[in-house]
Formats: structure tokens, C-alpha cells, sequence
């Protein structure tokens, strides 16, 4: 079934399951996302194993969760866009522990820049309605780089 709508350019029609070349390229993009799960979990129970203090700690577990929540949230739109579940793979190997907490804070802040970025670019491509999702995604990664701005600045 298409859904029809006049939008900001113009007439234009949906379907579902049957992706635009904008829509590929989200697909791709979601199918990054979730690739990159299981290291990112790997990479913040590293850094929740080293962390200092009780509240460093109660900060990378936050963080921790709304990144679980990100993971949650690209499986079901991919889902609802190819009516297939993408599965995990095993990126268990790949991880490498950093040289230092240190390191680690500043790894993790680089990603959660770089993910922001990458989310942004989703944004334009992904069927309108899902972009509130992403952008509360995009705002979320940019809480964690400021979370993990000052872990960096008070570990310095």
C-alpha cells in the first residue's frame, strides 16, 4: 500500500518495502549501526571496568543504555522497512582494549562525534517517519560527547 502526501517539495508517494535510492543508503547506514553494536558494548564495559569513581561510572552505564536503546531502535526500523531482522554479527575479536582510561574517554568521545555525523546524514535519507527517532539519537550523541568531554578534562 503507498501512502500519499503533499509535502515541503511536493506531492510524493511512499512505499514501503521498496526503497528509494535515499532509502538504500539509510538501509546501509542502519546496517552499520547495528554491525557496530556488539563492539560498542564490549568498548563501554571496558570503560565501566575501569572507571575511577562511582559517578564516572553511573555516567558510562547512562550512556551505556541509550546507546542499547539506539541498537533497539535501528533493528526495528530496518525491520519495518525490509520485513526481515538484521542480524548481529560477532565483532567480539575486533575489540581492542585502549592504552589507558584516558585514551579510552577519548576514543569514546571521537565516536560519539563521529556517530553524530553519521546519524545526521541518515537523518536526510530515512522516511520521514522515523526521523524523530534519529534525531533523538543525534541529540543523545551529542550528550554523551559532552559527558565524555568533561570525563576527559577531569581525568586530564
Amino acid at each position: 500500500m503507498n501512502a500519499h502526501w503533499y509535502g515541503p517539495y511536493g506531492y510524493a508517494t511512499y512505499q514501503p518495502n521498496t526503497p528509494s535510492d535515499g532509502h538504500e543508503q539509510a538501509l546501509e547506514r542502519i546496517h552499520e549501526a547495528i554491525a557496530d553494536a556488539r563492539h560498542d558494548e564490549l568498548f563501554y564495559e571496558y570503560l565501566l571496568s575501569v572507571a575511577p569513581t562511582e559517578q564516572e561510572k553511573q555516567v558510562i552505564a547512562g550512556i551505556r543504555d541509550d546507546e542499547r536503546k539506539h541498537n533497539s531502535f535501528f533493528q526495528q526500523i530496518y525491520k519495518r522497512l525490509t520485513g526481515q531482522r538484521q542480524r548481529q554479527s560477532d565483532t567480539a575479536e575486533l575489540f581492542q582494549k585502549p592504552a589507558s582510561y584516558l585514551d579510552g574517554i577519548e576514543q569514546a568521545l571521537l565516536g560519539e562525534l563521529k556517530a553524530f555525523e553519521k546519524y545526521r546524514v541518515l537523518y536526510k535519507d530515512i522516511p520521514v517517519q522515523y526521523r524523530d527517532t534519529i534525531f533523538e539519537m543525534m541529540t543523545d550523541e551529542m550528550k554523551h560527547a559532552s559527558y565524555y568531554n568533561w570525563l576527559y578534562v577531569k581525568n586530564k
